[in-house]
């Protein structure tokens, strides 16, 4: 049995997601959690209340015992890119991408 969570259109860049996924990945919940709450990135904040999700969903939904809990998956995709601009000189206009992310993580619990 396993319980997922998902955070979408998150406005941070996957590319900066992606490291701090691979932090935790495997690790007990507890564990994981941890290393979250002791991270000095900006996509910490996103999933420290991501995780909190996916443990209350296993808790309460799915009925599993949180100490047992561990995180089989977690990945991050691209969501959609909000389209900006800013004037340069001469006239100019450079194109700025603000990307997105979705991200999901996914708990099972050890035998």
């Amino acid at each position: 049995m396993e319980s997922k969570a998902h955070l979408r259109y998150a406005r941070i860049s996957p590319r900066k997601v992606a490291p701090v996924l691979d932090l935790i990945r495997g690790k007990d919940a507890a564990v994981a959690m941890g290393i979250l709450q002791n991270t000095r990135k900006s996509a910490s904040e996103y999933l420290v209340k991501l995780l909190k999700s996916a443990i209350s969903n296993a808790e309460v939904n799915h009925g599993m015992n949180t100490d047992k809990l561990y995180v089989a998956e977690c990945f991050v995709c691209p969501g959609p890119t909000l389209k900006r601009g800013m004037a340069r000189a001469r006239g100019g206009f450079d194109r700025i991408l603000k990307r997105t992310s979705h991200m999901t993580i996914v708990l099972k619990e050890k035998e």
